[in-house]
C-alpha cells in the first residue's frame, strides 16, 4: 500500500498537531471556509473558528450527488431474522433528507435533543443523519434499555422527540421497544413527539403524539437543505454508564467528531474499492457512530449492519453474514472474537474476501489475538480510545505500521499523551503508570451535559492541564503502548500493585479456559486480593484440577503476591451488549450481594443470576462482606 505508506509520512511530518487538523479539515467539504484551527487548551478547545460545516452533508449527499458513487451501497442491512435491505447513496440521501423534514414538520428544531431508542436497523442511520442535517441533538439509547434507564435518560437529556422501533429481534424473541418507551415517557416532560419505526410489520396502533416512520418520510417528500453549523455546536450526547449511579452525558462537536471519527476510519481501516466494511457492535455503542454512521459514511464506504446475536440461530451466524455480504473489514470487542474462538468454526468458514479485522473496547489477550491472526490470515489492527475521547487513536495504520500481539501500538498523528506516575510525573518505558492525554484534538468531549463542573472535575482536575483516562499503560522499548485496564481495576495487596487485566492474561491462556474476570475483593489481611471467574470450554469438566493448575500458573508466571484467592467456574459472565465484562458487577455480587451501580448497560440480566448460582452460599446478604 505505497500510497497509504506516502500519506502516513506526510501526515506524521507535521510537528505541530493543528497543522495536521488543517489537512484533515481540508478533506471535507465546508459551506463556509474557517479563519482558525484551534483556540483554547485542552480543557476548553474550540477548533475552525469562523467555518461552518455539517454533518449529514459530508456523510451523505457529496457521496449522492457525485455520479461515480451515488449507486454505491451506503448500508447493506440484515435483520436476526433473515431479512435485509440494501440502500446506495443516493437512497440514503433522499430518505435523510425526507424524515429531517418530517422532523422539522412536527416541531423538532435545531439545538433540540432528539432520542434514538432503535436496534441496528437502517433507520438508525437515517435517524442520527437526519438529525445532522437539522442541526438537532440526538442521543443514542441502547436498545437493551429498561424503562427505568430510558426514562432516566429522556428526562436528563430533555429530550424532545425520539425515534423508536416498534420492536426488535434477539435471539429469536421479539424485545417490546415501544412498549417500554411508553411506560417511561411519562417522566419524560420535555417529550413532544415519537416517530414509530414499523420493524415488525405489525403496524401497532399509535396513540396521541406518535407518529409512523412511513408517515413522516412521505409529509417530508420534499426534502430539507442542510443546515450549515459551528463546527463547535453539540452534535450529539451520550451517556456513560460505570460506578456512579447517575450517568454522565458526553457532549460531542459538530466538527470536531466529524473530522476526528474521518481520520479515525481512515487510518485504522481505510477504503478501498468494493470494500464492505461491517462494524459488529450495537448502534449503542460510540463505537459504530465513530466507523460507521458517521467515520464510515464520510469516507464513502460500504457498511454492513446486522440487528441480532452473533449466536442466532446457530453460532455459524458471524461467519454466514460475512460470506452472504462479502465482508471485508470487520471490527468488533475482543469479547466477540473470543467467542468465535470458542465456537471453533473458522475452518468450516475461511472467508476469502477478509482482508482486515481490527478490535477495540477492552484490552485485547495475546492468546486470542494470536488466534484470530492464524484463524482468519489477516492482520489484526487492536486500537484504544474512549467514549470521552471520540475515537480511538492509538493503533497500528493498517496495512503500514508493524503489529505488536496486545499492544495499540502508538499514538496517530494529532494526539499526545503520556504515562505519568501517582504524582503525575512520566515514568521510563517498561514502568506501569497513568495514561494521560496531553493535547487537545478534535474529538475529544466538550463537556458533560447540564454540568459543565462535573466534566472539570472528572477528566481534568486530577492531572491538570492534562486529561485523565483513568486507564493504566505501559510504553514499551519501541514505542509501543500496552493499555492494562481501568485504574480501578489496578489492586493492591499487600503494597504490590497489579493489574487485573494482567493476571486474566495468565488465566485465558489455559488451553480450557474460554474467558476471564479478575476483580479485587477486600481481604484483612492484604487489604485486597484478587479472584478469578472463569468460563470453561464446552467438555471441559470442573474436577479441580484445572483450577489448581491455573493457580499454579499465575504464582509462578506473576508471583507469590498475585495469588489467586479463589477461583469460581461459571457459564456465562455479565455483558454489555457490546460484549464488554461488567467485571465490576462481579466485584459487588461478592463484597455486596448485589449490583450497587448502574446495570441499565447489561445485556442479559440473567447472566448475573448463572453467576450468583454458581457461587451459592458466598454470595452475602446484601450490604455484608464475603470471605473468597
Amino acid at each position: 500500500m505505497p500510497h497509504r505508506v506516502a500519506e502516513l509520512r506526510t501526515a506524521r511530518e507535521f510537528t505541530d498537531p493543528d497543522d495536521y487538523w488543517a489537512w484533515v479539515a481540508g478533506r471535507q467539504r465546508w459551506s463556509t471556509p474557517w479563519h482558525t484551527v484551534r483556540t483554547g487548551g485542552i480543557e476548553d478547545a474550540r477548533y475552525f473558528e469562523g467555518g461552518r460545516i455539517n454533518v449529514a452533508d459530508n456523510c451523505v449527499d457529496r457521496w449522492a450527488e457525485d455520479p461515480a458513487t451515488a449507486d454505491r451501497p451506503a448500508v447493506v442491512w440484515e435483520g436476526e431474522p433473515g431479512d435485509t435491505r440494501t440502500l446506495s447513496y443516493a437512497q440514503l440521501a433522499r430518505e435523510v433528507s425526507a424524515l429531517a423534514a418530517g422532523l422539522l414538520g412536527l416541531g423538532v428544531r435545531r439545538g433540540d435533543v432528539v432520542a434514538i431508542y432503535l436496534p441496528n436497523l437502517v433507520e438508525a442511520f437515517t435517524a442520527i443523519q437526519a438529525c445532522n442535517r437539522i442541526g438537532a441533538v440526538y442521543t443514542v439509547l441502547f436498545s437493551g434499555f429498561g424503562e427505568e434507564a430510558v426514562a432516566s435518560r429522556l428526562l436528563a437529556s430533555r429530550a424532545a422527540a425520539v425515534v423508536v422501533a416498534d420492536a426488535s429481534y434477539r435471539r429469536g424473541k421479539r424485545v417490546e421497544l415501544l412498549a417500554t418507551l411508553r411506560a417511561a415517557r411519562t417522566r419524560a416532560p420535555d417529550l413532544r413527539v415519537t416517530v414509530v419505526v414499523d420493524r415488525t410489520g405489525d403496524r401497532a396502533a399509535l396513540e396521541p403524539g406518535e407518529h409512523a416512520y412511513a408517515a413522516v418520510l412521505e409529509a417530508g417528500r420534499d426534502g430539507t437543505p442542510c443546515v450549515p453549523l459551528d463546527p463547535n455546536d453539540p452534535s450529539f450526547l451520550i451517556f456513560t454508564s460505570g460506578t456512579e449511579s447517575r450517568p454522565k452525558g458526553v457532549v460531542h462537536s459538530v466538527g470536531g467528531f466529524l473530522l476526528g471519527t474521518w481520520a479515525n476510519a481512515h487510518w485504522q481501516v481505510g477504503y478501498e474499492p468494493d470494500d464492505v466494511y461491517w462494524v459488529a457492535a450495537d448502534v449503542g455503542w460510540l463505537t459504530f457512530p465513530i466507523q460507521a454512521v458517521v467515520g464510515g459514511l464520510a469516507l464513502g464506504m460500504t457498511v454492513a449492519c446486522y440487528e441480532g446475536a452473533l449466536d442466532t440461530p446457530s453460532n455459524a451466524r458471524f461467519y454466514e453474514i460475512c460470506e452472504k455480504h462479502r465482508v471485508t473489514k470487520v471490527l468488533a470487542a475482543p469479547t466477540l472474537i473470543r467467542m468465535l474462538r470458542k465456537f471453533g468454526l473458522s475452518e468450516d468458514h475461511p472467508l476469502p474476501a477478509l482482508k482486515l479485522l481490527t478490535a477495540q473496547g477492552e484490552p485485547f489477550d495475546t492468546d486470542t489475538f494470536d488466534w484470530a491472526t492464524e484463524a482468519f490470515g489477516v492482520p489484526v489492527v487492536n486500537a484504544y480510545g474512549q467514549t470521552e475521547t471520540g475515537s480511538t487513536w492509538a493503533y497500528p495504520v493498517y496495512g503500514v505500521e508493524p503489529i505488536k500481539p496486545g499492544s495499540v501500538g502508538t499514538a496517530v498523528p494529532g494526539h499526545g499523551f503520556e504515562i505519568v506516575d501517582e504524582d503525575g510525573r512520566p515514568v521510563p518505558p517498561g514502568v506501569k503508570g497513568n495514561l494521560v492525554l496531553t493535547r487537545p484534538f478534535p474529538t475529544l468531549a466538550r463537556t458533560v451535559w447540564d454540568d459543565h463542573a462535573r466534566y472539570l472535575s472528572t477528566y481534568f482536575a486530577r492531572f491538570p492541564g492534562r486529561y485523565a483516562t483513568n486507564d493504566e499503560a505501559v510504553l514499551d522499548h519501541d514505542g509501543h503502548l500496552w493499555v492494562l485496564g481501568r485504574a480501578d481495576d489496578v489492586i493492591n495487596v499487600a503494597a504490590h500493585r497489579i493489574s487485573t487485566m494482567e493476571i486474566e492474561a495468565v488465566v485465558t491462556a489455559h488451553p480450557a479456559v474460554v474467558e476471564a474476570a479478575v476483580v479485587g475483593i477486600p481481604d484483612e489481611t492484604k487489604g485486597t486480593v484478587p479472584v478469578a471467574f472463569v468460563t470453561l470450554r464446552p467438555g471441559t469438566e470442573d474436577t479441580g484440577e484445572v483450577r489448581a493448575e491455573l493457580d499454579r500458573r499465575v504464582t509462578a508466571e506473576m508471583g507469590g503476591y498475585a495469588r489467586l484467592a479463589a477461583i469460581y467456574p461459571t457459564p456465562a459472565l455479565p455483558k454489555t451488549r457490546t460484549g464488554k465484562t461488567m467485571r465490576r458487577l462481579l466485584r459487588d455480587l461478592l463484597v455486596h450481594g448485589s449490583p450497587t451501580g448502574d446495570t441499565s448497560a447489561m445485556e442479559d440480566p440473567a447472566a448475573l443470576d448463572t453467576v450468583r448460582t454458581a457461587l451459592g452460599p458466598l454470595v452475602p446478604e446484601r450490604g455484608g462482606g464475603a470471605q473468597p
